[in-house]
């Protein structure tokens, strides 16, 4: 991103700053919670909190005991809406997503989307996230980056050949052919499927997509893709590394495929007998 779109995007996203104070409006008679999760993140959680939408009902940060003041600056926000959860270990990023699942369960949220604590994800995107589970056509929605056209100028290359090999390979493993930009954590998922599925056991690192997808298949949801716009800002920085995906990601993909084979193999055997 350059630096003058880069002033331009932060000068909306302030403009559009929730007014705290204001009671939030149910979208499309759906009640909202926005999930966090953060670990050192201090620079980025308030703006991030902030600009997320009045028609959201429960902001939940869900600090992954972090090293900086990322929980102290989000508590100092002061609105009714906003809930700051602290981990006392950290559990990786799947596991602060698990605990925000379980807190808006716990708060009767219709609608459960998660949102980076780095400001890598437009606000301005949430309500194409989501309308098709509002009209019923979707239990779970992801964000495509790939489907927006600034993919190609705004995405690192390095992060375009990693997020490409990873989605092919999560098309295979997971059984959804038409989903793409696995990586991508900017999503929305339904309390029934919530409900559904076992997501405390979830891979808790990177990964935790992958192995969602494919859990979710298994459970016959229904996935769409919606593009979303890709954000790399001059202080964006990644924890994403060689130790974090050459060990993992392999055995994350297999083992993910292994299960769903497995289930579905069940499943015909069942079948078979009735």
């Amino acid at each position: 991103m350059d630096v003058a779109l880069a002033t331009d995007y932060a000068s909306e996203l302030k403009a559009s700053k929730c007014p705290w104070g204001t009671t939030p409006v149910m979208y499309r008679g759906l009640r909202i919670a926005v999930v966090i999760p953060a670990f050192n993140e201090s620079r980025a959680i308030a703006d991030t909190v902030e600009t997320v939408p009045a028609l959201v009902d429960h902001v939940l940060v869900i600090d992954d005991a972090s090293h900086d003041d990322t929980a102290d600056r989000a508590s100092a926000l002061r609105s009714d809406r906003v809930e700051v959860i602290t981990h006392a270990a950290n559990r990786g990023v799947g596991g602060a997503i698990a605990t925000g699942y379980s807190r808006a369960l716990e708060l009767e949220a219709d609608v459960a989307v998660v949102m980076a604590g780095d400001g890598q994800m437009d606000p301005r995107d949430l309500p194409a996230l989501l309308d098709p589970i509002a009209a019923g056509d979707a239990d779970y929605v992801k964000g495509n980056r790939f489907k927006h056209p600034a993919i190609w100028s705004t995405m690192p290359p390095a992060r375009i050949v990693g997020n490409v090999l990873l989605s092919a390979a999560t098309r295979v493993t997971s059984g959804y052919h038409h989903v793409f930009d696995s990586q991508c954590g900017y999503t929305a998922i339904s309390r029934r499927t919530l409900e559904q599925i076992d997501f405390q056991n979830l891979f808790p690192r990177y990964g935790y997509p992958n192995d969602l997808l494919s859990r979710l298949h298994v459970a016959g949801v229904r996935v769409v893709d919606v593009p979303v716009r890709p954000i790399y800002g001059e202080h964006w920085k990644s924890g994403i590394n060689m130790s974090t995906v050459v060990h993992p990601i392999p055995w994350v993909l297999l083992r993910s495929w292994g299960t769903r084979l497995a289930a579905q193999a069940r499943r015909r055997v069942v079948n078979l007998r009735s």
